[in-house]
């Protein structure tokens, strides 16, 4: 087998569920940390961002560390509803310009996560977005073991914005703790759009 077959395996076969097929075609990359801090695989850079933008006072931060033996970013902190906060983030662009992508031909986003139990919110953002309290949401709980989720894009709901999901408006997604006072942990290994 060359490399490059390998690696369309290897990956496919992360993909728990999405198909009995391995193969190239079936995902694509989004961030397979092998880039270096704070830099994903398609070019744009993870970013923390927390309620202190809207004068919230949670608390935390991003590192890029080894977690459950795997290479992860991780973001930690306490949310606090204080100051009409409520909310820490990871965040990543779907590309290196910053520009939206075209994501119709995929149906989901799949996220390789292990976390500290809680519920956490992975949201998605498009060019349609004027807010930036606006957002298209999925919720999930993040557990102490690998697991890699499937999210598919039909179970996102829409959170103060009228327009529907376009899919080839695409441009940022979040993983998000947010709503209630709680202590996040949560660590993300891999990024991937699904078929």
């Amino acid at each position: 087998m060359d490399r490059r077959h390998i690696l369309a395996c290897s990956l496919a076969a992360s993909l728990v569920g999405v198909t009995e097929q391995a193969g190239a075609q079936n995902f694509m990359i989004i961030d397979d940390l092998s880039q270096p801090v704070p830099r994903a695989a398609n070019g744009a850079d993870w970013e923390y961002v927390a309620d202190r933008v809207m004068g919230g006072v949670s608390t935390g931060g991003m590192t890029r560390e080894k977690v459950g033996g795997r290479e992860a970013v991780r973001m930690r902190g306490d949310v606090s509803l204080d100051n009409n906060g409520g909310f820490i983030q990871i965040a990543l662009d779907l590309s290196a310009s910053g520009e939206s992508i075209d994501a119709s031909a995929w149906r989901g986003i799949a996220l390789d996560i292990l976390g500290n139990g809680e519920e956490y919110n992975l949201h998605l953002r498009t060019d349609d977005m004027r807010r930036h309290w606006q957002s298209y949401r999925q919720n999930f709980r993040a557990g102490s073991s690998w697991q890699t989720l499937l999210l598919p894009f039909n179970a996102f709901t829409a959170y103060r914005i009228e327009v529907p999901l376009d899919l080839k408006k695409l441009r940022r997604i979040g993983v998000v703790a947010i709503g209630r006072v709680f202590n996040a942990d949560i660590s993300v290994g891999g990024v991937r759009l699904y078929k």
